[in-house]
């Protein structure tokens, strides 16, 4: 068998940001509104500073009303609270992202609680996870990763997910639980491995279609792949690189890149597959948020 095709999340990112372009310009002739993303940062987390500078880039080159609210560490609850709800508050602003993980002296689930749904850009408040999970998918708002891996994830397949044997390693709130609500509604047959479960490696050995985010790094190898699968590799580990130089690392995934590439049928590297989607989907969601909160119709989705 040949080696697997490569799927580029950055080429996939671009086109679905240049028809949010498209649309946002749309909305903005049409009724004079344009898009509002508010990033809330709290801290000074290096990775954290990268990803909301590459949502801010995005949310202007998307043409969208894009602000910042950085806070210290030390940041009293009391104030990221009073902050969200001023943004709750605030007509411009249609979607609101805190940026995670938050300083240990924060209550996440009470901070992200106080984000209104229709403003929860991340996915992450339960009504939106509420009405995933009764599948209907039209009224919530969906978590950015798994979107963007399912979106990968069918067109390597060619448009269809019907049929296919799906296994996702890993059960976070974050990916796991809402990636295998969306591919139940993409008629495919789930399972949701982790840690605890038995005879893991015969269990990924049956997926059709394998979605790895279980955080530890290259867990996953060839020989754990049924040939001719699609794997979407959503993992962002950081391992010693020794090659390049004394203390310097590199990023791989939860899947070892190079054996599986020798079997399956199409595979997303690290970096550069999932990561750029998830940005691009949170674009998404942001648009979607201001079309329903002028209680503009539906457009037809991004995939």
């Amino acid at each position: 068998m040949s080696e697997a095709t490569i799927i580029d999340g950055k080429a996939t990112a671009a086109s679905v940001t240049d028809e949010i372009s498209a649309r946002a310009t749309r909305l903005v002739e049409e009724t004079g509104v344009k898009p509002g993303l508010a990033v809330v940062l709290v801290g000074e987390d290096p990775a954290s500073q990268v990803y909301v500078r590459n949502k801010g880039r995005m949310a202007e080159k998307c043409g969208f009303h894009s602000v910042q609210h950085n806070l210290p560490a030390d940041a009293a609850e009391i104030d990221i609270l009073s902050l969200v709800t001023q943004l709750n508050n605030d007509p411009e602003i249609h979607g609101i992202l805190v940026q995670l993980p938050l300083p240990a002296h924060i209550d996440e689930g009470k901070v992200l609680q106080l984000i209104k749904p229709e403003k929860d850009v991340d996915g992450f408040h339960p009504v939106n996870v509420g009405l995933l999970g009764a599948g209907q998918t039209e009224k919530a708002l969906v978590p950015c990763t798994p979107a963007g891996s399912v979106l990968l994830a069918k067109r390597a397949a060619g448009g269809d997910l019907t049929g296919l044997n799906a296994v996702i390693v890993g059960r976070s709130n974050i990916v796991g639980k809402p990636v295998a609500q969306l591919l139940l509604q993409e008629n495919c047959t789930v399972t949701i491995a982790h840690s605890r479960t038995r005879n893991l490696q015969e269990v990924v050995k049956g997926a059709d279609l394998l979605i790895a985010a279980v955080g530890r790094p290259q867990m996953i190898t060839g020989d754990w792949i049924k040939e001719g699968a699609i794997i979407i590799d959503v993992g962002i580990n950081r391992i010693p690189a020794p090659e390049k130089g004394e203390g310097k690392t590199r990023l791989v995934g939860d899947v070892d890149f190079d054996t599986a590439k020798t079997v399956a049928k199409a595979i997303t590297p690290v970096p550069g597959g999932v990561g750029p989607m998830t940005i691009a989907m949170l674009m998404a969601n942001t648009l979607t948020a201001a079309r329903r909160q002028q209680n503009l119709a539906e457009e037809p989705p991004l995939f």
